[in-house]
């Protein structure tokens, strides 16, 4: 057993949650409780046991609610589980007086509000994390309507940031000897070039120039968080097609220069605003680098999604040229217009924060990519066009400067780019600095 398979099995034990025995035979089971009481259960439980049991009861009934019932359970929280704000003045004064360990106790408990509690209870159940994600997708649905949920999605969401930090997050290979329901989820989870079938998912795994890598978290197992998938190629790909045609010509893996990250998914939607991606990319990246001594290279093949919606809110006259009955031709003879227009969608910023418009610029080039190339007509797809009249990019991850081109982008908002794009920004007057 080598050292990496002997700690993975440790962590799975230790976050084994099927392994708990379940205590219920030593509670009396009340018929037909209200929701309150099941909720109130879990929080005033002493011991670890009846919370155990009476967290089970709740998740389960939960399970089994309809809209209304979850919309009650997630005021429940807001109103009668908040910080209790009676003792905050006294605390404060107490440990403002003398900063000792048990003023500064009572600080660390009374800054958490008791819904807080009830998460970490429900959380030590059976399968109380993976429901946990579940139950927050179904909170993010309510918060525009419901804006004082966001209390309670702050709590959650900090939460996970702690169950699910890089520590715990375990990163495993995807190939076409994966379990079948494993495999499922990928092709249900694919976000960015859809799976229409199986063969089509087999070409993407089965090949030993193509990879893919999924992050998993010990108390989810079956369910990846987040999945990359990469083609080892001998050059820098510039369509879309070049990597996803089934009768293309494979290569030797160990003959490949260049590694491409060309669709990356996040599986959980109640795990969002949990950062996943930018460890996934530099660790398959490191991985790759190890295992195949000829790559030099580590690029993306990236959508451009927000392309077609700035173009509609900041150039009405070329949207409707463009969307008036789309077609390739249309799109060919506007090349050079395009052009220039994608140029300023990416480097004249329409935000308030002034960072890039497109919000897979704003992932690659906060992770310290560089803007390589911006490829014309690269997906020709009913969707690839819809989005982005077919605009794809190349973001280049040079290992050894990372570091130092994340800190470019968030410290100086500098969007760091290849010599031949800033040539083509200098033609446009576009300041790239």
């Amino acid at each position: 057993m080598n050292k990496f398979s002997f700690f993975s099995d440790l962590v799975n034990t230790l976050f084994d949650k099927n392994r708990k025995k379940n205590f219920s035979f030593l509670f009396e089971k009340k018929q037909n409780k209200s929701l309150l009481e099941y909720i109130e259960n879990v929080n005033e439980a002493k011991g670890e046991i009846s919370a155990l049991n009476y967290s089970e009861e709740l998740l389960d009934y939960l399970s089994n609610s309809d809209h209304k019932t979850l919309f009650n359970f997630f005021e429940y929280l807001e109103k009668d589980y908040d910080i209790e704000i009676a003792s905050i003045p006294e605390i404060l004064e107490n440990y403002n007086k003398k900063k000792e360990y048990n003023f500064y106790k009572d600080i660390k408990k009374i800054s958490e509000s008791k819904r807080s509690e009830i998460f970490r209870r429900l959380n030590s159940t059976q399968h109380g994390t993976i429901n946990l994600v579940k139950l927050r997708e179904k909170l993010l649905d309510l918060l525009d309507k419901y804006p004082n949920f966001r209390k309670i999605d702050f709590d959650l969401s900090s939460l996970f940031k702690d169950w699910f930090n890089r520590g715990f997050l375990i990163l495993k290979p995807i190939d076409w000897e994966t379990p079948a329901n494993i495999l499922e989820k990928i092709i249900e989870y694919e976000a960015v070039h859809q799976i229409k079938s199986w063969d089509e998912l087999r070409s993407r795994l089965e090949p030993e120039d193509r990879k893919c890598f999924a992050y998993f978290h010990p108390a989810m197992q079956d369910e990846p968080l987040i999945f990359i998938e990469v083609a080892l190629t001998e050059n820098i790909p510039e369509k879309i097609n070049q990597i996803l045609n089934p009768d293309r010509a494979m290569i030797n893996s160990q003959e490949a220069t260049t590694a491409v990250f060309y669709s990356i998914s996040n599986c959980q939607k109640g795990l969002q605003g949990i950062s996943f991606g930018n460890f996934l990319i530099k660790q398959v990246a490191t991985n790759l680098q190890n295992n195949f001594k000829s790559l030099s290279k580590f690029v993306t093949l990236s959508p451009v999604p927000g392309f077609s919606k700035w173009l509609k809110s900041n150039d009405t006259i070329l949207f409707n040229k463009m969307h008036n009955k789309l077609s390739l031709n249309k799109i060919q003879k506007n090349e050079a217009i395009l052009n220039e227009t994608v140029l300023k969608y990416f480097f004249i910023s329409n935000r308030s924060d002034n960072l890039p418009n497109d919000p897979v610029a704003r992932f690659h080039l906060g992770n310290g990519a560089i803007l390589e190339k911006i490829n014309f007509l690269s997906n020709i797809s009913e969707n690839g066009l819809e989005q982005s009249l077919g605009y794809m990019v190349n973001y280049l991850y040079n290992l050894e400067e990372v570091e130092l081109n994340h800190e470019k982008y968030v410290v100086d908002k500098k969007i760091n780019t290849s010599k031949s794009l800033e040539k083509e920004f200098i033609k446009l007057n576009v300041d790239v600095g």
